[in-house]
């Protein structure tokens, strides 16, 4: 009884290790994936002198040269790290319906933002459904998960951001902007605040679980 005893503890130590593993590697994901994304827009629009804010949508990037390569690869890479996020958003989100389906929603839309880099502009409508499905579900996934997040006090404060920055991303459509580039670009800006915020998060929950285990040692 005593050798199974130390197997099963063992088991545990382990699984935690893991568990801790996923969350900082996840959590780091959710921190540097806009910095990446929105770096390797900025290097586009810099091979793109024709590029305007007021007439072009951002999209417009990702059709010719060096620029296209640059842009397309910023959101396949994206979506990427979003859907790792999401995986490791779940070690810490409450169990139930409502965040199963924002993290699903949510991953969802990363698989529509790798789709807009995988099918630009010259691929017609699919190009077209895939921006307007990562424009429409990522804010959904942001209510669905702020939703769950408010009612749970040590998660509040990432639940409201969560919800504000849904609202901010989906009222950036409703303004009567010149051109797709700019309520593309406040709507990303908008989410990504998010997205650092819980990447942040997801690493100091990471840490203080670390420190968990090592005093229960």
């Amino acid at each position: 009884m005593h050798g199974i005893g130390i197997e099963w503890n063992e088991g545990v130590v382990l699984s935690e290790s893991k568990r801790i593993t996923i969350m900082r590697l996840t959590g780091f994901c959710g921190l540097t994936n806009p910095a990446i994304v929105f770096s390797l827009i900025a290097l586009s629009i810099s091979y793109s002198p024709w590029f305007s804010w007021t007439e072009n949508a951002l999209s417009d990037l990702g059709v010719h040269g060096i620029a296209a390569v640059l842009f397309n690869f910023s959101l396949i890479i994206g979506g990427v790290l979003t859907i790792s996020f999401a995986i490791g958003l779940r070690e810490i989100m409450p169990r139930g319906f409502l965040a199963g389906a924002g993290l699903l929603f949510l991953i969802l839309a990363a698989a529509a933002l790798c789709a807009i880099g995988l099918f630009p502009e010259t691929a017609g409508s699919t190009h077209f459904y895939a921006s307007v499905s990562f424009f429409t579900l990522f804010p959904i996934s942001l209510f669905l998960i702020g939703g769950t997040m408010i009612r749970h006090p040590h998660m509040k404060h990432l639940g409201v951001l969560a919800v504000l920055a849904g609202l901010t991303a989906a009222a950036m459509w409703a303004l009567p902007w010149t051109s797709a580039a700019i309520p593309e670009a406040l709507s990303s800006l908008a989410l990504s605040v998010w997205s650092m915020a819980s990447g942040t998060g997801l690493l100091r929950e990471a840490s203080q679980l670390r420190r968990h285990c090592s005093k229960s040692r």
